[in-house]
């Protein structure tokens, strides 16, 4: 499993951390940190948050866009 999370639409709702804190991790008000390539014990949680994003920032496949999540301060784990 592949995400990738559109940073010029994330908003900071932090329903993705909420949701999945072991993939997801937010760090002030605006930096998320996240991991591109999660386990696959955190998949169903990882797709519970792609759903529940009121923006519908977070792409989930097996090979998401490589660089679609590396706008700016895009940070990744």
């Amino acid at each position: 499993m592949q995400i990738v999370v559109d940073l010029n639409r994330c908003e900071g709702y932090a329903q993705c951390v909420f949701l999945a804190p072991k993939v997801f991790e937010l760090h002030g008000e605006e930096a998320l940190l996240y991991a591109p390539a999660p386990p696959a014990e955190q998949a169903e949680r990882v797709r519970q948050a792609a759903a529940a994003c009121p923006v519908q920032a977070i792409l989930v496949g097996e090979q998401a866009g490589a660089d679609a999540g590396t706008g700016a301060g895009a940070d990744v784990r």
